[in-house]
């Protein structure tokens, strides 16, 4: 992220002070795709980290992955690591004739505390299947698989398979005609993520442009692959993530939202007229994120601004008792 200065999204409350504030950068986009609330600079360049699957899941299915839709919401997941999504990862792989030993990313525990344990408990360490990204990946070995790429490099940022997600990204996250010429493009920059596939750059606003192309894409062609992928992930949000995880949380709350979140304190969302949110904690805390989601899906009128949390609230304690909050803040106000 460059050092463009950040705003404030949220502050901790502690009694009757304020105890410290989470900066970042912040664009939400009404259904016509104006800008109605922002914080800090949306052009920033950043790092999108896991709220990028779904544009890269875009990008397999125009180049040909053709997989049931609990598969592809696999594909954009960062998932609990369960029985579910394991054995999805081997139906996956199964479509390519290929199984686990084929996968490149990062071998890790289940990403869900309780399911890690259980991993553990049955005598099992870290593999490539469990690790949060192995959807993904195993798409990614699927759609090599139907074009006759090849298999060992796909993670390759010269490989046709990267080359196409890093098009994908950029026509995305690119401004209309209406402005933004001088935000810098798209994958302009890659990088390593964590689970080791190559990572594209784009700005706050441009993810938020990719994640409204994809969530109001059924309203403009049912049939295009933008809406199978934000079909496959607003009906089958459990693949996404897991029980209790944000992702899922959010799109079981709002019919036809698609939602992911990444690390470092980024999440990017979309209803399915096309409202969209994308932003990005400075420090890279979890901590604000909750208030701060809730808060701009109230001012975009996603959610009725008399409605419980979605999310539930950071808490602030002090002998085991509630004494504070973490509230939403952008541009100094309440929120």
């Amino acid at each position: 992220m460059s050092t463009s200065p950040a705003a404030p999204l949220a502050e901790v409350v502690r009694g009757d002070l304020v105890e410290s504030v989470h900066t970042g950068h912040l664009v939400a986009l009404d259904a016509s795709g104006r800008v109605v609330l922002a914080a800090g600079d949306p052009a920033v360049t950043f790092w999108p980290r896991s709220s990028l699957k779904p544009v890269q899941a875009l990008a397999m299915v125009r180049a040909g992955l053709d997989v049931p839709d609990r598969l592809l919401a696999l594909a954009c997941a960062s998932h609990a690591g369960d029985a579910v999504h394991r054995d999805g990862v081997h139906e996956l792989l199964g479509l390519a004739g290929l199984d686990e030993t084929a996968l490149r990313n990062t071998p890790a525990l289940p990403l869900d505390p309780a399911v890690a344990l259980e991993w553990e408990l049955a005598g099992h360490g870290p593999t490539r299947l469990t690790q949060n990204c192995s959807g993904k990946h195993a798409a990614m070995l699927v759609t090599c698989r139907v074009n006759g790429w090849d298999l060992a490099s796909y993670l390759d940022p010269d490989h046709p398979l990267q080359r196409a997600v890093a098009a994908t990204v950029r026509e995305l996250t690119a401004p209309d005609a209406s402005g933004g010429a001088d935000e810098e493009p798209g994958a302009a920059h890659v990088t390593v993520d964590g689970c080791g596939a190559p990572l594209f750059s784009t700005s706050v606003a441009g993810l938020a442009r990719a994640f409204a192309r994809l969530g109001g894409s059924a309203q403009h062609d049912p049939l295009s692959a933008e809406a199978r992928v934000a079909r496959a992930m607003s009906q089958h949000p459990h693949m996404v993530s897991g029980t209790g995880r944000d992702a899922t949380v959010l799109m079981q709350a709002v019919d036809g939202l698609i939602a992911k979140d990444g690390a470092d304190g980024v999440l990017a969302l979309a209803a399915s007229d096309g409202r969209a949110l994308a932003f990005k904690v400075a420090d890279g805390a979890k901590r604000p994120v909750h208030a701060v989601v809730d808060a701009a899906l109230r001012s975009l009128g996603v959610v009725a601004a008399d409605a419980g949390p979605l999310l539930p609230p950071f808490p602030v304690e002090g002998g085991g008792a509630s004494v504070g909050e973490v509230r939403a803040v952008v541009g100094g106000a309440d929120v």
